[in-house]
């Protein structure tokens, strides 16, 4: 396996996607701090809720004050592109993150999606770890937001329709559509019970599982009170599950 410095997260909606990205920031920046670049490129802007990590200004506002997508095209490719976008990370316990924010133009993340590529281009290089949590569904990836990633994770939960979410964004990303050029790709699976059939389910889809997350209380827990998953007992199930797939794809962890 090629040494893995980019992984994507997305996902059906309310599949764990913010909670898997938070505790794959949390155990690569307690292990290797300083270098994890973390990026929310979800307009749900949920990482600086479950990393406890205030967002002072986000690349939607960066946007807005470089005053349209042509002269901010001109102001990144004459100036310097790396202290504009360096200026607005939020930096972290050991990590440093880019928020993409809420387009100021209902429905039009394209002036949002081009300005955030530019981000994760520029800023990448400074960085041995880059931990994405895109949006829901396969749209970021169809829009190249994600152009290169070497592992994408889809989080699916146990029902058919979540699955076929993943598949549908597995098979946009191996067609290699507009560009898009992505390592690895594989399910993790959220609130597995002993329960449910899920080999049979999991047939249907051809789809390698990269991990499997069970219920976990404890996240439930501070889901319902609003508290930093970097809170989070260790221990726990959630993050003792996210710790295996880390060691899976990261040998060097």
């Amino acid at each position: 396996m090629d040494k893995i410095k980019s992984i994507a997260v997305t996902g059906k909606g309310g599949t764990g996607k913010t909670v898997v990205s938070t505790l794959l920031i949390r155990l690569l920046s307690k292990r290797f701090p300083g270098r994890v670049l973390a990026i929310d490129a979800d307009s749900a802007m949920s990482l600086c809720y479950t990393t406890g990590l205030p967002v002072v200004k986000t690349v939607s506002q960066l946007r807005s004050e470089l005053l349209g997508i042509q002269q901010a095209r001109n102001e990144l490719n004459n100036g310097p592109t790396k202290d504009l976008m360096r200026g607005i990370l939020a930096h972290g316990d050991g990590f440093d993150m880019l928020t993409m924010g809420r387009p100021e133009e209902p429905g039009c993340f394209c002036a949002c999606n081009e300005l955030l590529r530019y981000g994760i281009d520029t800023l990448a290089e400074d960085y041995d770890f880059v931990i994405v949590d895109g949006e829901a569904g396969p749209e970021q990836l169809n829009r190249r937001v994600m152009k290169s990633v070497d592992c994408l994770l889809v989080m699916a939960d146990m029902s058919a329709r979540s699955l076929q979410t993943a598949k549908g964004i597995i098979d946009v990303a191996n067609a290699g559509e507009n560009s898009i050029s992505v390592g690895m790709s594989g399910l993790v699976l959220n609130r597995v019970r002993a329960d449910i059939p899920k080999e049979d389910l999991l047939k249907k889809t051809g789809l390698e599982v990269f991990g499997e997350l069970p219920e976990d209380p404890e996240v439930n827990k501070f889901d319902r009170e609003d508290r930093s998953l970097f809170d989070l007992p260790m221990d726990s199930a959630c993050p003792q599950a996210v710790e295996k797939i880390v060691k899976k794809l990261i040998p060097e962890y």
